[in-house]
């Protein structure tokens, strides 16, 4: 099947030459068509260009989008969408000036949605997900990572991942999976961390590798939950099994946990409130994507992350929305975009290559995602009626997404 888009206002991260990344100055360019032509066959990006060359193929489906903007869809690199309930009270918590390390400390934060997944049957996480995947695909994400840590426990942790894997398998959005076993200390082992690391390791991560059920393994390695150490032995433990490193690092100090991703070649490092020159030594000429996580600084009212400082060092620059229901309970990368302009003061070009490219690369799906190029899947989003790109982070609260193209085929958003 043949499908031609055109009399598009602005075709935006065109590429000629797939990239695996924008970094450094060249995050401020953003390759684009004006008056442009877009031809899908099937599920891929079969050619475009400017509408004075427009073909006209034989037995094609047309969509004329005059005055609308077309683009990648989202890649959200870093989300934990499968929980249960929520945690509003804890807001409040927030408001009254309690911090996010406090309430973990008496047992709230994380070990609060671990036991109200521990109550929560398969089937209603499931359904409970399902409406957080239509709600971000209608928002315009193609493809999201999503993680485990709220299990805590073998049963419940693979409980977790085995919703993820149902999401992939019936949902049209690009699914990545993430072990996150080592999120935070049950209670349990609050005296023994150690005791706990071990479980992670000789348990769960096995149990984890023999239904396939994760592409990545994460740590929380940070102020208050998991050592440099600990990280170090879950990481070599994950390898053994062809998990990949993904690390939570720096939300609350200088943990050491960027230093220890780069080691172990982890493809992100995630948060980075806390990054100095050290941290941007170790990033330089590595292969790992930092990745910031603006919703939840917004949300906990956070320490910056130093992105410019990163940009003018050379580096890449990914931002996902940390979806999750204690310091991020959204998934609008939209919004997203507008906090990195707004808080970080990125160009409306740097949002945009941080939310689709970069944040592809971050989950391991630039070759097929990311930019508008030659073989590529067809994830895009066709805006309404705008009067530029910069107009999307600009109105911030704005619905701009008309229509969400997956996969080469339109997605009913109703």
């Amino acid at each position: 099947m043949v499908t031609l888009i055109k009399n598009i206002k602005k075709l935006i991260q065109t590429e000629d030459t797939p990239r695996k990344w924008v970094a450094g100055k060249e995050m401020a360019n953003l390759p684009a068509i004006d008056n442009a032509w877009l031809m899908i066959e099937d599920d891929r990006i079969l050619d475009f260009g400017t509408m004075d060359n427009c073909p006209e193929p034989d037995e094609a489906s047309e969509i004329d989008v005059s005055g609308r903007i077309v683009m990648p869809t989202f890649c959200d690199s870093h989300t934990h969408l499968v929980y249960a309930g929520s945690r509003e009270i804890e807001y409040g918590d927030k408001i009254r000036g309690l911090s996010y390390e406090e309430i973990a400390k008496r047992g709230g934060g994380i070990l609060n949605s671990t036991k109200l997944l521990a109550q929560t049957s398969e089937d209603d996480l499931y359904e409970q997900a399902l409406e957080r995947i239509h709600e971000i695909i209608g928002f315009g994400t193609g493809a999201v990572e999503i993680k485990s840590g709220y299990g805590l426990d073998t049963e419940n942790e693979l409980k977790m991942l085995r919703v993820a894997r149902r999401l992939k398998e019936t949902t049209p959005i690009h699914i990545k999976t993430t072990f996150l076993g080592a999120h935070s200390i049950p209670m349990e082992y609050r005296n023994d961390q150690t005791k706990f690391v071990d479980k992670v390791i000789n348990e769960m991560i096995p149990a984890v590798a023999a239904e396939e059920l994760a592409d990545y393994i994460d740590v929380f390695c940070d102020k208050g939950f998991f050592t440099v150490e600990d990280t170090e032995r879950i990481l070599m433990a994950g390898m053994k099994y062809g998990l990949i490193g993904k690390i939570h690092a720096n939300e609350l100090d200088y943990s050491g946990g960027i230093q220890v991703g780069v080691k172990y070649n982890a493809r992100s490092v995630d948060h980075l409130e806390f990054v100095g020159p050290e941290e941007i030594k170790a990033l330089q000429g590595s292969e790992t994507m930092p990745t910031v996580l603006p919703g939840a600084a917004f949300f906990l009212n956070m320490k910056l992350s130093p992105v410019r400082e990163m940009m003018n060092a050379g580096l890449p620059l990914a931002l996902a929305s940390d979806y999750n229901p204690g310091s991020s309970p959204s998934g609008n990368m939209k919004f997203i975009m507008s906090l990195g302009c707004i808080n970080y003061k990125m160009t409306p070009e740097e949002v945009i290559n941080a939310t689709t490219l970069n944040s592809a690369y971050a989950m391991g799906l630039e070759e097929d995602l990311g930019s508008i190029a030659k073989g590529k899947i067809a994830n895009l989003i066709i805006t309404k009626p705008i009067p530029s790109y910069e107009y999307l982070p600009y109105a911030y609260t704005s619905h701009l997404v008309e229509q969400v193209m997956l996969n080469g085929e339109l997605i009913n958003l109703d």
